[in-house]
């Protein structure tokens, strides 16, 4: 069965090398702090999370201006109740639903690749999706990519609210 959805993956940007260097439990209260924040995002603007992957999360909704909504508002909050710089990708499009709590095709797979193309404190989406942003956001286009995986070149566009990388991050590499 094909429905229309939104995603977005989000992750911690260098969460490897910050275990690394400040240890599991250091690791484990900013993933704490990062998955809290996400939970309460994602309730108050209606989103679901449709899974976990170690250091980040995906996101999943019917609705393009709430999940975008969400995304910003991570964004916007992120420096005060997370250790690490967030980066993201946002798509959307028809695909397939699997086994009634999966979903299968080329949103999901586009989301997931601009969130690995992203750098600390960016969220890259396909540029359709820059609608759905309000001010103050800021959506500011990148062009078109090849993404890795996709024949034809993407429209993509850079979300931001502010400067999300703030004095409370440390940047570190991954």
């Amino acid at each position: 069965m094909r429905v229309r959805r939104y995603f977005a993956f989000v992750d911690l940007c260098g969460f490897t090398r910050f275990t690394e260097a400040h240890g599991d439990e250091e690791a484990v209260a900013a993933l704490t702090g990062f998955r809290a924040l996400v939970r309460e995002i994602a309730s108050e603007h209606g989103v679901r999370v449709a899974k976990w992957l170690g250091d980040g999360a995906m996101f999943v909704s019917t609705d393009g201006r709430s999940l975008v909504l969400a995304l910003c508002d991570l964004e916007r909050r992120a420096g005060q109740a997370v250790t690490l710089p967030l980066r993201g990708g946002l798509a959307a499009g028809d695909v397939i639903l699997f086994e009634g709590d999966d979903y299968i095709g080329g949103p999901v797979n586009l989301a997931a690749r601009l969130c690995d193309d992203a750098g600390p404190g960016e969220f890259l989406a396909e540029a359709d999706l820059g609608q759905f942003a309000l001010e103050p956001t800021a959506v500011r286009p990148m062009g078109t990519r090849i993404v890795p995986g996709f024949i034809r070149p993407v429209s993509v566009v850079a979300i931001a609210t502010e400067d999300p990388i703030t004095e409370t991050h440390e940047i570190i590499a991954s």
